[in-house]
């Protein structure tokens, strides 16, 4: 079975980059640590050409072992609660799901 990559980008509200990437960072670390079908699960920062930080964007790459850890994922008891939380702090969601 081939292992399944989801990219996402996020397009935090002005103001809200702070609070954004630290609820999603935990996000991450809790998916890690809870799920074992996740093998991977970075958040990435986009910089501008001048080396600062683009607080318009952050990104997620994640890497699942097969679909049936993706399903565990998204059946993930706090999943509801994390989108509860970050749904105010966005102005866009952008998911790619990719087979590896």
């Amino acid at each position: 079975m081939p292992k399944i990559a989801i990219h996402v980008e996020f397009r935090p509200h002005p103001g809200s980059h702070a609070a954004f990437d630290a609820l999603i960072r935990e996000h991450a670390r809790l998916t890690q640590a809870e799920e074992p079908g996740c093998e991977r699960f970075e958040v990435l920062q986009p910089l501008n050409a001048d080396g600062s930080k683009d607080e318009s964007r952050i990104m997620l790459v994640e890497v699942y072992a097969d679909r049936a850890a993706v399903k565990a994922h998204t059946q993930n008891p706090r999943m509801p609660k994390v989108r509860e939380a970050y749904t105010p702090l966005i102005a866009e969601r952008i998911l790619t799901m990719c087979e590896m």
